[in-house]
């Protein structure tokens, strides 16, 4: 193993600078693994984010998005132009936020360079995740995720990677299968792969939280904003635009008298009375979350920051049924505020004494097989 000034350095690799559009929940993923690296044993390990460029991702302009986005009308095409201007402000305030928040690798890796990381980055081995790195038809099994050099295989471990809602056919299965064996242990972030996998290879598996909730809120205390709005608000966080969503979350917002702020590309909807800000980065977007009276999201993210701030909210599902969203709400032990449609019942008010006795109880569980995978099983 390489050492550095009696440190083990181990690179983490994951999605997070580079995306179809910025996510605050893959920067802060990435942000909150590397403190929970970092915390384990200071004086002997750090955490380094290697700045890696999957293959599908290379040729993406953040700025551009007209092309890659999931809509593809004419109305979302118009509140795409019309976003262009806070689009490039929100990547500025990221780059920053990458700049300032990330230790990062000295060298920028492609799928042709990554196999020379671990010399030049004098690393010990790699954390693949979190995030839906081991989506299929997110990332097409990339090598790089997959661990899939010569000095990465059995010199890796996964902490919370995610296959997101992957539907894999015989011919897939069978190359995963080999991809598995590349690392010398797997953490998990939803429980439905899990017993697919350990019938498939011979290192230890787990299930493990996502990382932003390795960090409670008083960690989050030094990266998050001001306060901006004095008045109470609602704040609607649109990973993709849904017309049952919204109208859930304007109608509470007018019963209860809230200001309506809203994080989406839906730019019209200034012309409603929003307060559109995506320009937010990644600090204001904490701020907002946790200033706010109520959250209504369908980002897997804001529905868990705002727990970790302890907001009211309710999750919308993606996909009539996402998977990630689900399995969380039920591990919190509030399955209730998942919507589908906005016409469920009124969701009981959420006892959080009870959400954080169980969020520390995964967290304990989920650091302690962190620790293995590090101190243990990387380095068997």
């Amino acid at each position: 193993m390489i050492m550095q000034n009696n440190k083990k350095r181990y690179g983490i690799l994951s999605c997070n600078i580079y995306c179809n559009f910025t996510n605050y929940g893959s920067a802060l993923q990435t942000y909150a693994l590397q403190k929970a690296i970092d915390s384990i044993y200071p004086q002997k390990i750090e955490a380094v984010v290697v700045d890696y460029c999957p293959d599908v991702l290379k040729e993406v302009d953040i700025l551009n998005p007209l092309k890659i986005m999931w809509d593809q009308d004419e109305e979302s095409q118009l509140n795409c132009r019309l976003s262009l201007d806070s689009i490039r402000i929100n990547k500025e305030k990221f780059d920053n936020f990458f700049k300032t928040r990330y230790n990062l690798s000295a060298q920028k890796y492609t799928s042709n360079t990554l196999d020379d990381c671990l010399e030049k980055e004098s690393l010990s081995g790699y954390v693949v995740g979190s995030d839906t790195v081991f989506c299929l038809e997110e990332f097409k099994l990339d090598n790089g995720y997959f661990a899939n050099y010569e000095t990465m295989r059995h010199h890796s471990v996964s902490y919370a990677a995610s296959f997101g809602d992957s539907r894999f056919d015989e011919h897939s299965y069978a190359k995963l299968n080999i991809l598995l064996k590349n690392f010398k242990a797997l953490g998990i972030r939803e429980y439905d792969m899990i017993p697919y996998i350990k019938e498939h290879v011979s290192c230890p598996v787990a299930r493990t939280i996502d990382p932003t909730l390795l960090l409670t809120k008083e960690d989050y205390a030094e990266i998050t904003a001001p306060r901006e709005y004095e008045e109470p608000y609602m704040l609607m966080y649109t990973r993709r635009y849904n017309e049952a969503m919204e109208k859930y979350a304007r109608d509470l917002a007018e019963r209860n008298g809230w200001k309506f702020v809203e994080i989406s590309l839906r730019a019209t909807n200034a012309d409603k009375g929003s307060v559109m800000r995506y320009d937010a980065g990644v600090e204001e977007f904490l701020s907002l979350i946790k200033h706010s009276e109520m959250v209504v999201t369908n980002s897997f993210h804001g529905m868990i920051f705002s727990v970790i701030f302890e907001k009211d909210f309710v999750a919308f599902s993606r996909n009539e049924c996402d998977t990630k969203i689900s399995e969380l709400l039920e591990l919190f032990g509030i399955a209730d505020r998942l919507m589908v449609n906005g016409k469920e019942d009124t969701p009981s008010q959420i006892d959080y004494a009870k959400v954080h006795q169980r969020i520390g109880t995964a967290r304990i569980e989920s650091l302690n097989f962190l620790k293995k995978e590090l101190l243990e099983y990387i380095n068997d």
